[in-house]
């Protein structure tokens, strides 16, 4: 039996993925170029916070598969960054401290206290993301990468950690960079 003319209407689906990877990018774009404008310190609390909020998993479902050259693409490793260290502090300050000698200008523009306590990276967190309505949005790529570039030295020298673990925390530090540079050349769509 042949589906009739109605077949197509007649189908319950899930949005559309183009207008939902529009939607991802026009949200970016709001918290990034539009939270800035306002320069508002409760703009800038309710970023810090949007993760806890609306879920990690909501902004998953929105950015995860954006490009790492993209607005959507840098928000999203932003927020993942601040989200683990705040699930293992402790962790996250013994991965930077074993970290700090192999990659100390990194440690120094990641700007966390020394020696490192699990408090102290949690603060470090907050004001990456705190910088996206504050400061330069550049300046808060070129903290995240230096940040994830001292990780991950500290897991390469690490045998609690693997290898994989010290080379994705490595691509991310490398995608944060460059997506700061293309901010400063042309700037991130």
């Amino acid at each position: 039996m042949a589906p009739g003319d109605g077949f197509f209407e007649e189908q319950v689906g899930g949005p559309d993925p183009a207008e939902v990877t529009a939607a991802a990018e026009m949200a970016a774009q709001v918290l990034v170029r539009g939270a800035r404008a306002g320069g508002d310190q409760g703009v800038a609390d309710r970023v810090l916070h949007l993760a806890e909020t609306e879920g990690l998993e909501a902004l998953a479902d929105l950015w995860s598969g954006a490009p790492a050259d993209s607005l959507a693409g840098c928000l999203w490793r932003l927020y993942l960054l601040r989200t683990w260290v705040h699930a293992d502090p402790v962790g996250a300050a013994r991965q930077f401290d074993a970290g700090r000698s192999r990659a100390a200008v990194a440690g120094v523009i990641a700007g966390v206290a020394e020696p490192p306590g699990p408090e102290d990276l949690k603060v470090m967190a907050d004001q990456v993301l705190r910088g996206i309505v504050q400061t330069d949005f550049a300046d808060v790529l070129f903290r995240a990468s230096a940040f994830a570039q001292v990780i991950a030295a500290g897991r390469a020298s690490s045998e609690e950690s693997s290898a994989d673990s010290a080379s994705r925390m490595q691509h991310l530090a490398d995608d944060l960079a460059s997506a700061a540079r293309q901010e400063l050349s042309s700037g991130l769509a």
